[in-house]
Formats: C-alpha cells, sequence, structure tokens
C-alpha cells in the first residue's frame, strides 16, 4: 500500500481533516533502527503525528515532536518537513511489554504516562514556536489531541495506529486528525467526540485496503502528497486509501446539518504549488452522510 498524505476541509469550513497513510515509512524505520513491537508501534504513532502535523508547513519549515514519558522507551523524538520527509527515534528500541487486557500493545506503558509532550514548529523566523504540555496517556494520539487543545487552542480529535505482525512487520499504520475552525459554531467540539467514538480503528480501515474508487463506484479524483523517510525515495501514489481513511473520519458528522463541503488538498513537488480539487458533489454526500 503507498504511503500518501490527505488534508480536507469539510462542513462549510468548519472543521479541517487529515488523514495519512504511513505503513512503508513505519516499516521502513523498524528495520533501520531495529526495534520491538512495542517501541515499533510508540514509534510509528510518532511519525503519524508529526506528519499530520508537518501537512500545513510551507516549503522550508520543519515541526519536531518530542515526547518525554517516564517510561522504559525514554524520549521518543520524530520530525516531518514540509516536502514529507518524516523521521524519528526512540532511545529504547528494544523494548516489548507484555499487551494490555485488550490484548493490544502498551504503549502507554512504554512511553510512560509521567512527563510531557513538545511541539517545535521552524517557520523560518527569527525565533521558533515551542509549546508543551503534561501527558495524559502516553498513548501518543491523546497526547497530541490534548496539546493541540492546550497550547494551541484548536479543539481536535487525534488517531493514530500501528499494526504489528508476528514476524515483528508492519503491515497497517497511519492516522487521522480533525480540527475545529475559528468561528465554528460551539457544538460541534462536543459534537464531534461524540461521533468518532463510534469510528473504527486507524489500522483496521487501512488494513481493510477500501479505496474510493471501489466503495464509491470512480466519481472524484483521489490524490494525496507522497511520503518518505528522510533519506529514502518518497512513495508517490494516488493517496485513495488516504481518502478512504478520511473520509471514514469525515463520517463522525453523518446526520449534522454542517456537512456537504469537502475540499480535498495535495500538494506536489518540494511542498510548492499544488493543486486544489473539488470531488464531485455525489462522491462528497456519500463520503460525509454515509
Amino acid at each position: 500500500m503507498t504511503d500518501a498524505l490527505l488534508r480536507a476541509i469539510g462542513a462549510e469550513g468548519a472543521i479541517l481533516g487529515c488523514a495519512v497513510i504511513v505503513t512503508g515509512v513505519v516499516e521502513e524505520a523498524r528495520r533501520r533502527h531495529g526495534t520491538l513491537p512495542t517501541a515499533t508501534a510508540a514509534l510509528g504513532r510518532a511519525l503519524s503525528a508529526v506528519a499530520m502535523l508537518s501537512s500545513g508547513l510551507k516549503p522550508r519549515q520543519s515541526v519536531m515532536l518530542r515526547i518525554l514519558g517516564d517510561g522504559p522507551l525514554g524520549p521518543v523524538v520524530a520530525d516531518g518537513t514540509a516536502d514529507g520527509a518524516v523521521r524519528g527515534y526512540v532511545t529504547n528500541p528494544i523494548v516489548h511489554l507484555p499487551p494490555t487486557a485488550s490484548n493490544k500493545l502498551d504503549v502507554g506503558a512504554a512511553v510512560g504516562r509521567s512527563g510531557t509532550i513538545h511541539v517545535t514548529r521552524d517557520l523560518g523566523l527569527r525565533d521558533t514556536y515551542r509549546g508543551s504540555v503534561p501527558l495524559v496517556s502516553g498513548e501518543v494520539g491523546e497526547d497530541l489531541a490534548a496539546y493541540l487543545v492546550a497550547s494551541e487552542q484548536v479543539p481536535s480529535a487525534v488517531a493514530v495506529g500501528v499494526m504489528v505482525a508476528p514476524s515483528g512487520e508492519v503491515p497497517a499504520a497511519g492516522g487521522w486528525m480533525l480540527q475545529v475552525l475559528p468561528g465554528a459554531p460551539a457544538t460541534i467540539p462536543a459534537f464531534l467526540e461524540e461521533r468518532v467514538r463510534a469510528l473504527q480503528p486507524v489500522t483496521q480501515m487501512i488494513s481493510s485496503g477500501a479505496t474510493p474508487r471501489s466503495r464509491e463506484g470512480g466519481a472524484g479524483p483521489d490524490r494525496a502528497r507522497p511520503l518518505g523517510e528522510r533519506s529514502a525515495a518518497a512513495r508517490a501514489g494516488n493517496g485513495g486509501s488516504a481518502l478512504s481513511v478520511l473520509r471514514g473520519a469525515l463520517r463522525a458528522w453523518r446526520g449534522s446539518d454542517r456537512g456537504g463541503v469537502c475540499l480535498a488538498r495535495a500538494a506536489r513537488g518540494r511542498g510548492r504549488g499544488g493543486y486544489l480539487t473539488r470531488l464531485a458533489r455525489r462522491d462528497l454526500r456519500q463520503a460525509v452522510h454515509t
């Protein structure tokens, strides 16, 4: 499956969405760093998160995510640039803990539930922007959402996930992020929180292999920015799976009278130019309301 990132504006400009597929990037990082399964999941979640954070950057800008917990992994660091290059590491790559009661990789215990999450944005100005908040759970997605709300005052819903096979390989990794934009009705954050709880896990969406062309009969173009780990060739593709994940997240708006308008943005080359494509109206209705 091709790695890709896609951004969209929906609900009449009230919500910004981003979806990312980083399966290939995370598998490559696993091989390079020799991470064990729990460490792989933590690193993959951080790479997914920083890929989405960097999606709105301009050329020569970058963002760094640091998660400093009290768990055995030690600091988890990832950074990304405007052209879709991401990289990261965990301080102790050989950490692998027993699964949780729900038989999932215990990333929270590996990262630690006490500590801080830091985001540094280099926007090419005289000073960099730095923000930090205490960790909420160590699960990365919840911690990033808490950071965006507390430090940047942007109500957000974030999900990141990594599936690790018994062999240690990564068959699925990625995430989605929904953010409430300024001027949105005051009821939208609570409504969004309620709806996203019904969504499938990120890795289940990705591993299902569904694409917009297979689900919506091929209406509308599907494209997204390619992603790759730094020093590795970027993986170009049509971004169909990324759009499927984002559409799944946008279904959080089903039943809302705010839905109906969706613009998909993708950048090509090294973050310059790009294009804005309006999806077919039939595609939009099915993406947001089904």
